[in-house]
């Protein structure tokens, strides 16, 4: 019964990233049309968005969070 309801919750946790990883595209998009960043820095956030939403069709949510966040935290959101 234990491991099932530890099993339970690691599923709702991935799901919950399933369910956001759009939710952080959707902001990084938004955000980088009024984005003032060097050439550098824009093609680096483009990269980890691209790199954040193949993450997410492929189910990797866990890792598609963390390339997002990665762009975020340049954008400055």
């Amino acid at each position: 019964m234990k491991k099932l309801l530890i099993t339970a919750v690691a599923l709702s946790a991935n799901l919950a990233f399933a369910h956001n990883c759009p939710n952080e595209i959707k902001a990084i998009d938004a955000k980088m049309t009024s984005a003032k960043l060097s050439d550098a820095d824009m093609a680096k956030v483009k990269s980890l968005r691209e790199e954040g939403e193949k993450f997410h069709k492929a189910g990797k949510h866990e890792e598609s969070m963390k390339a997002l966040g990665e762009a975020k935290k340049i954008l400055g959101i």
